[in-house]
């Protein structure tokens, strides 16, 4: 089946933070398919470059940029290399700390959403293209279901609540929306959904399983797509109705 064409003008330049595996990955690799050019940041080198060389063996356009988003100096240059590619339109904010991790809290929030306030600044700077759209990357666990990890459930909550604010405060420079995935089956929960928790927690997911990278991909891309052109500081879970089951 080919790729549904959401609009975008071909050639312009999307970046993808996270984008050596999971949902960074899949969202990548489609917005390719759409005809976007891809500047794919990860902080691992290794698998972004993997990411790159799947897109340009299928006939896309991308480059890989070794980047951590915490790192100003990281964001700067790769902002710059990302701009050999073209305009810079679009811009996922994927990257971001498993809540497996144990972070400072008040240090986590700062990982978490002070990175992709960075990334914005960064990109809108000195002046944002006409037509610039970005999408966050926030979770069910920012809206109402909680995990053992504080820190996340209250980055995640954060990152939708900061997507509002650009929404209504930045809506000249940028459209703003934000995608809340559920579990979804990436490196970070390989292994999960066979246990007995696994088995439990997707029990309560109305779909009885968990998502596929590519089901959040394409949402994602509908949101940053000329289709959503009146959709701003929406926050839309993806997530089987989980979320509507709590």
């Amino acid at each position: 089946m080919s790729a549904p064409r959401f609009g975008f003008t071909p050639g312009d330049v999307v970046v993808v933070t996270g984008a050596g595996s999971g949902i960074g990955r899949a969202t990548a690799v489609h917005a390719a398919e759409l005809g976007l050019t891809v500047a794919a940041w990860d902080r691992d080198g290794a698998t972004v470059a993997d990411t790159a060389t799947e897109i340009e063996k299928a006939g896309g356009r991308a480059l890989a940029v070794t980047a951590d988003v915490t790192v100003p100096e990281h964001v700067e240059a790769g902002f710059v290399r990302s701009r050999e590619l073209g305009v810079v339109r679009h811009l996922v904010n994927n990257a971001g700390p498993s809540s497996a991790v144990e972070l400072d809290f008040d240090e986590a929030l700062v990982v978490s959403v002070g990175s992709m306030r960075r990334m914005v600044d960064s990109w809108l700077t000195p002046g944002a293209p006409e037509g610039a759209s970005l999408v966050n990357i926030a979770s069910v666990a920012g809206n109402v279901i909680g995990t053992a990890s504080d820190w996340y459930c209250a980055s995640k909550s954060a990152i939708a609540g900061w997507t509002r604010h650009l929404a209504a405060y930045r809506s000249d420079d940028v459209r703003s929306n934000a995608v809340a995935p559920g579990m979804t089956d990436t490196p970070r929960l390989a292994g999960f959904a066979p246990g007995d928790v696994g088995q439990r927690v997707l029990g309560r997911v109305p779909l009885h399983r968990m998502a596929r990278p590519d089901e959040i991909a394409w949402v994602v891309l509908f949101l940053l797509s000329p289709l959503a052109s009146y959709v701003n500081g929406a926050l839309v879970p993806v997530d089987g109705g989980w979320t509507v089951t709590q």
